[in-house]
């Protein structure tokens, strides 16, 4: 089904304002490596990108927020957590990323060298293809559609803010504008982007997209503080 654009202001009004972001870069993200539904910390340049990210979401209100039960997601939602304690995140495995199964803790090069018949399958048809002993996009998309409507049933009219990863950026981009599959795939996600969207029961928009405005205004430069990367999750 080809998702529609709101009816009007009011049918609009009445969905949710969806702030989707991606965890702060990991030791994985800056060697490269697919991480997929492995738990892999923040870098320490992932855990400065998630204090600039919460300095910035602090000057907002969320009527709720989630989060990808992964520990990449945890600790960059809880630097906005340490900014301010009476915000609560509510774990959820959909908003996990692509289950990418033996690619996991592979470079590209490595990937290509083992499994190229993946690849071949890939190019052909990167919508269905399941990453070997994993999910395909069509099986992110739809669990990511069904948090979708949760969210749009559970908090009408209200700001929700989930920390996620680039797979489900994607998935809910393409909820947003249509079945553009192959094309979304091409999207860039930055860490720490934050894609803003409209979803409600008459239809969704795409607010924004990719948005590291917080990570424009300084540099990272190591090494950053001592302690900055916070334990595998927030028990």
């Amino acid at each position: 089904m080809t998702p529609r654009p709101p009816e009007s202001l009011e049918a609009e009004r009445a969905g949710v304002e969806l702030w989707v972001v991606r965890h702060g870069e990991t030791t994985w993200n800056s060697s490269g490596r697919f991480q997929g539904q492995i738990d892999v910390p923040l870098s320490p340049k992932g855990a400065w990108q998630a204090d600039r990210l919460a300095q910035r979401l602090i000057r907002f209100s969320f009527a709720a927020a989630y989060s990808s039960d992964l520990a990449r997601c945890l600790q960059t939602a809880e630097r906005l957590c340490q900014l301010d304690p009476a915000l609560e995140i509510t774990a959820d495995r959909r908003l996990r990323e692509i289950d990418v199964g033996r690619l996991g803790g592979l470079s590209l090069t490595e990937i290509e060298r083992d499994h190229p018949e993946y690849l071949t399958a890939l190019r052909a048809d990167p919508w269905n293809t399941h990453r070997p002993g994993g999910e395909s996009m069509a099986e992110l998309f739809a669990r990511c559609a069904q948090l979708a409507a949760d969210l749009t049933a559970r908090h009408p009219g209200q700001r929700v803010l989930a920390f996620t990863h680039g797979g489900v950026v994607r998935a809910l981009t393409v909820l947003a504008l249509g079945p553009a599959q192959a094309s979304t795939l091409r999207l860039q996600v930055d860490n720490t982007s934050i894609t803003r969207l409209i979803l409600s029961p008459a239809g969704h928009r795409l607010v924004s997209f990719n948005d590291t405005a917080h990570l424009e205004l300084d540099t990272w430069a190591p090494p950053y503080p001592a302690g900055s990367e916070s334990p595998a999750g927030l028990g």
